[in-house]
């Protein structure tokens, strides 16, 4: 990274630092540019440089954290690989605790970002940030049921789409239910229950 990328990356930390801190205070719509850029210590032509909207800063805030929170998986990631390649076929899910606990809990700890991105429609390309769980998770597992790869697009996103409503009516309750009560609702909406398996075997 050279200076002017160092640069650069410091000062959308710090807007997006900004940004967050003001969430936890007051909603989306009343938080104006000028606020974010007293909070960041910035002035608004460095706001102007990196960014179009408040949207914009909003949406890559949303990504910051969640880069955070995908990391944490990365030092599991060659072991849960392997579990998923030698794992017999029945015991393979796609929606598994290991990882639907941890992301609701950050979910429920950042609530005030994640619900003014899910209210936010210029926002809402929403499924960018189940990517890294489609690559190290979804399509593995699919692979192993040998899912045609277009057939495995219907079904990612039919469960990414699913879980995101799930989560997003959560959000709008305050995140009254349990983290634990609302992995067991995604699990029986979403879950294929071995289904894959089933049918391969109707199929022969």
């Amino acid at each position: 990274m050279n200076k002017s990328e160092s640069k650069y990356f410091n000062t959308a930390v710090l807007m997006d630092n900004a940004l967050i801190s003001l969430l936890e205070k007051k909603d989306f719509q009343y938080i104006s540019i000028k606020e974010i850029c007293q909070k960041a210590g910035v002035n608004r032509s460095t706001f102007y440089l990196h960014y179009e909207t408040i949207g914009d800063l909003l949406e890559e805030a949303t990504e910051y954290i969640l880069d955070r929170f995908v990391g944490s998986f990365d030092v599991n990631q060659k072991k849960l690989s392997e579990q998923i390649e030698t794992a017999p076929l029945d015991e393979l899910i796609l929606v598994n605790n290991d990882y639907l606990v941890p992301y609701l809990n950050f979910v429920k700890e950042h609530k005030s970002i994640f619900n003014a991105f899910f209210n936010n429609p210029e926002c809402m390309k929403a499924q960018w940030h189940f990517s890294k769980m489609k690559q190290h998770i979804l399509n593995p597992i699919l692979e192993r049921f040998d899912i045609p790869q277009n057939v495995q697009n219907y079904l990612i996103t039919y469960y990414i789409s699913g879980t995101i409503a799930i989560v997003k009516e959560w959000l709008g309750g305050n995140c009254k239910e349990t983290v634990e009560e609302i992995a067991a609702i995604i699990k029986d909406c979403v879950r294929p229950n071995g289904s894959f398996v089933r049918n391969r075997e109707c199929a022969r």
